[in-house]
């Protein structure tokens, strides 16, 4: 089921982009007087189409991966003598530009939106309070504490662990100083120290950028508390009940729900001999973790129970709320960071300050799409803005067969007065056909290697 739902989640994803970058061509396009012939989400044979007054066909094919607007053009057939003035390359240079730049600004205005969505009920984010610094790490090296709430790096601001993780993946693969701000609860003192960095997490695949600083951020201590025993599991023919407290496990002292999983994860098909806490009283039992297969292939131990989840503490939390307009204008502020961003890994992707082992392809957003639409409807609303934001930058590259290709030769026609000869547009096409191809067929391998 949980497979099914994943991929549910990627069809209904990708089918908003397509059909939103798409309506922008469209739109436009109809604004500009050019008859459209079809338009399609999907590729393939139709499952379902239909036709409009002015000649238009909606399609939706089966194979769900993209869509595409075809126009009335008389490169791509013979065009009927009172319908030249609807033909997309009879169009003004200008008309041209507007029609293809439409469908990414199509995604752009659509990741405003969702950001403005998103934000509207207001935010809620952890304090980035740091609970461990690892020795010898870039964290030691700008002398950061345990304790000490990280409230700017390089200088922005940083109110969340989301926005310190927003700036440390800035700084992935490049060399130079990285400057913390910092201060002590109940201190409005601030401090700033530095650190260098030195080709900081580059080769790196799927970087953990908190880790590699060298901080743990701080959490409450999870008492292990049983909440839940699944049925049928080790747990339960050992005798454990909610409410439960594990106390110890093979005569060590536990004291942390995180002590007491990594015990069992390291321990499947071991006996445990296990104390726990009932009304008061301390009682014995043995257990045997059953073998299961966990993210990435590695076989560990589990016992078939979930524990009582505490309350974060109100000074731990960082809320925002925002009135319709202040939510507006922070999604845009947002649209723009994030389509930085994405410009940023693209360059250091290309110069090699981030490895090629990081592009993602379908295997890897369809299982993003289920873990995001799992964890809340918020959290899928903001992987489809920043998916959207990404379609829509690498759709402006200028690389021929890409929107950016076409805005790229068009731009070249407006300079010297006359269209890129068809030749050089076909060889051009051919070059961007197999770059694109070899990105595609990389970030495909990445996934297989990955699953």
């Amino acid at each position: 089921m949980g497979s099914v739902l994943t991929i549910v989640w990627f069809l209904v994803a990708l089918g908003v982009l397509v059909t939103v970058h798409e309506f922008g061509h469209f739109y436009v396009a109809r604004r500009c007087g050019v008859k459209v012939l079809r338009f399609s989400v999907g590729f393939g044979n139709a499952i379902w189409s239909r036709r409009d007054k002015q000649g238009t066909e909606y399609t939706i094919a089966a194979i769900p991966l993209g869509g595409y607007v075809k126009m009335l053009d008389e490169r791509e057939g013979e065009v009927a003598d009172h319908e030249l003035d609807q033909a997309f390359n009879r169009k003004t240079v200008w008309q041209r530009i507007a029609i293809v730049a439409a469908g990414p600004i199509a995604n752009f205005i659509l990741a405003l939106l969702l950001f403005w969505l998103m934000l509207l009920p207001g935010t809620t984010g952890l304090a980035p309070v740091i609970g461990e610094v690892e020795s010898g790490s870039i964290a030691e090296q700008a002398g950061l504490e345990a304790g000490q709430e990280i409230v700017a790096i390089d200088g922005v601001a940083t109110h969340t662990r989301e926005d310190v993780l927003r700036q440390a993946l800035k700084r992935m693969g490049e060399q130079g100083t990285i400057s913390f701000t910092v201060r002590y609860e109940d201190s409005s003192l601030e401090y700033e120290s530095q650190a260098e960095l030195n080709g900081w997490l580059k080769g790196e695949a799927d970087p953990d950028a908190i880790g590699g600083l060298g901080i743990e951020f701080f959490r409450p201590v999870v008492r292990p508390v049983i909440d839940q025993v699944v049925e049928g599991s080790p747990a339960e023919r050992a005798g454990l009940l909610t409410g439960d407290e594990i106390v110890e496990a093979d005569g060590i002292v536990l004291d942390d729900w995180h002590q007491w999983v990594e015990y069992v994860r390291e321990r499947p098909n071991q006996d445990i001999e296990i104390g726990y806490i009932r009304d008061g009283a301390t009682r014995y039992a043995v257990l045997t973790p059953e073998l299961v297969e966990a993210e990435g292939g590695a076989s560990v131990g589990r016992v078939g129970v979930a524990v009582v989840i505490p309350e974060w503490p109100e000074d731990m939390l960082r809320k925002q709320h925002y009135n319709p307009w202040q939510a507006a204008v922070k999604g845009a502020e947002k649209t723009w960071e994030t389509t930085a961003f994405v410009l940023l890994s693209l360059k250091k992707l290309v110069v090699g300050e981030i490895s090629t082992k990081n592009l993602s392809g379908p295997i890897t957003i369809a299982k993003v799409a289920g873990a995001s639409a799992k964890a809340g409807i918020g959290y899928y609303i903001g992987f489809l803005a920043l998916l959207s934001i990404s379609l829509g930058v690498f759709n402006l590259l200028p690389i021929p067969v890409l929107d950016g290709g076409h805005l790229f030769y068009y731009f070249i026609e407006v300079v010297k007065g006359s269209p890129v000869s068809e030749k050089v547009q076909m060889i051009g096409y051919q070059i961007g056909m197999m770059l694109v191809l070899s990105v595609m067929v990389l970030a495909l391998y990445n996934d297989i290697m990955r699953f």
